[in-house]
C-alpha cells in the first residue's frame, strides 16, 4: 500500500468516526498518524525533486522576503511588475511562471525582496505542479501574499489548505506547550490552564510518534491539531495578507460582497494599478518595520538615510546592526523621539526604540 493510499484510508476513518469523549483519543491517534504520513510524503517528494528543479534556489536579501502565492494566472507576475518594476513574463495562459522570479521594492527605507513563485494547484503539498519546490521557498518567507482572483474566491480555501498540509501556519503563533523527552517515568502532563484535551488523548498522540517517556508542559488551551504541531516541531508560523486581484473587472456590488467575506483583504487591480500603494503600506506595516535616524556627536541627524529595524528593537539591536564594536565599546546613547520622556534622554543598551527616533551613540575610546 502506498503512502497516498494510507493517507486516504486514515482520512476516511476520521470522517466516519463520530467525535465524542469516548472516541477522542482514537481520533487523536488517527490525526497524529495522518500528520506523520503527510510529513513522510513531503520528505519523499523533496528527495525525489532534489536537484531537479530550476530557479528555486533564491538567496534571501534585503530587510525581508515576501513570497507571492496563488493559482496559475491569478496575476502574480503582473503584481510583481507593479510593485517592483521587474519585467516578469505575463500571459493569459496557465503556468507562465515556471521558476522563481525575484524583484526588489524600496519603500520607506526598507528593501523588500519579492518572490513570484509558480502557481499552486490542489495537491501541491504532496508535490503536484512543482508544489514541493514552491512550498520549500515559502517556508523561508517573512510574509506571504495570498493572491486570489475576484471571480474565483474559492481559491483561498484551497490555498490555505495546501499551506496547512505543508506545515505552514499563516497568521498564527506557536502553541505554548513544551515536550521534553525523558529516559523513563512515562508521560507526565502538567498544565497551567484547564485543558480541553484529556491525558489519554495526549498519550495516544505521543505514542503514535513512539514517545513513551516525556514531561509535557502546556501553558494554554490547545487543540488536538496544535498538540500534533508541537510534537512534530517542524511547523513554520508566517504572517499573511490576502490580496483580491482584478477588481477593475467587477461592479461595486460584487466587490462589496467580496469584501464582506474577506474584510481584512486588500482589493487591488495589478493591471491598472488600483490600490498598489495601499498594498505597499500594508506590507510594510505587517512586517513591523520602524525607521531610526542616526545622529553623530556634534552633528545633525541623517534624515535622508534611515536605519530600518523591526518593532521591539533596542539600542543594542541598532548597535549590532551597525558593527559589533558598537556593543562592546558602548557607553550610552541619547535619544530624541517618542520612546523617551524628554529630548536627548540618556539611555542604555536595553532601551526600547520607537518609529522616528533619532539616536546618538557614545562609545568608549
Amino acid at each position: 500500500m502506498t503512502i497516498e493510499e494510507d493517507i486516504k484510508n486514515v482520512e476516511d476513518e476520521i470522517r466516519k468516526t463520530p467525535y465524542n469523549k469516548a472516541t477522542s483519543h482514537h481520533i487523536g491517534r488517527l490525526k497524529a498518524k495522518l500528520a506523520r504520513l503527510r510529513d513522510e510524503l513531503q520528505k519523499r517528494a523533496a528527495t525525489k525533486f532534489a536537484g531537479k528543479g530550476k530557479g528555486y534556489a533564491v538567496k534571501k536579501s534585503g530587510h525581508a522576503t515576501v513570497v507571492m502565492v496563488g493559482f496559475p494566472s491569478v496575476g502574480k507576475s503582473t503584481l510583481l511588475n507593479s510593485l517592483t518594476g521587474t519585467s516578469a513574463e505575463v500571459a493569459a495562459y496557465d503556468f507562465t511562471t515556471l521558476e522563481v522570479i525575484p524583484g526588489t521594492l524600496l519603500y520607506k527605507g526598507a528593501r523588500m525582496q519579492f518572490l513570484d513563485v509558480p502557481g499552486l494547484i490542489q495537491g501541491a503539498a504532496a508535490g503536484r505542479g512543482h508544489g514541493k519546490e514552491v512550498i520549500s521557498v515559502m517556508r523561508n518567507a517573512d510574509l506571504i501574499l495570498i493572491i486570489v482572483d475576484v471571480f474565483q474566491l474559492q481559491q483561498f480555501d484551497t490555498l490555505v489548505k495546501e499551506l496547512y498540509d505543508a506545515g505552514i501556519r499563516i497568521n498564527a503563533r506557536p502553541p505554548e506547550a513544551v515536550i521534553h523527552k525523558t529516559s523513563r517515568g512515562g508521560i507526565i502532563v502538567n498544565s497551567t490552564v484547564e485543558l480541553e484535551l484529556d491525558e489519554k488523548t495526549i498519550r495516544a498522540v505521543l505514542s503514535e510518534y513512539k514517545i513513551h517517556n516525556a514531561d509535557v508542559l502546556i501553558r494554554e488551551r490547545i487543540t488536538l491539531d496544535e498538540l500534533i504541531d508541537v510534537v512534530l516541531g517542524n511547523r513554520e508560523y508566517i504572517p499573511a495578507i490576502t490580496v483580491i486581484n482584478k477588481i477593475d473587472l467587477v461592479d461595486s456590488e460584487t466587490l462589496r460582497a467580496c469584501m464582506e467575506r474577506f474584510p481584512d483583504a486588500v482589493p487591488i487591480s495589478a493591471a491598472v494599478g488600483t490600490n498598489i500603494d495601499v498594498l505597499k503600506d500594508r506590507i510594510y506595516n505587517e512586517l513591523g518595520f520602524i525607521r531610526i535616524y542616526m545622529k553623530p556627536r556634534g552633528a545633525l541627524p541623517d534624515m535622508d538615510n534611515p536605519l530600518v529595524i523591526t518593532r521591539d528593537s533596542t539600542v543594542a539591536d541598532v548597535c549590532s546592526t551597525i558593527h559589533r564594536e558598537f556593543v562592546t565599546k558602548f557607553r550610552y546613547a541619547r535619544i530624541w523621539g517618542k520612546s523617551v520622556k524628554y529630548r536627548g534622554q540618556r539611555v542604555g543598551l536595553s532601551h526600547l526604540l520607537a518609529d522616528g527616533d533619532v539616536v546618538s551613540i557614545v562609545m568608549r575610546k
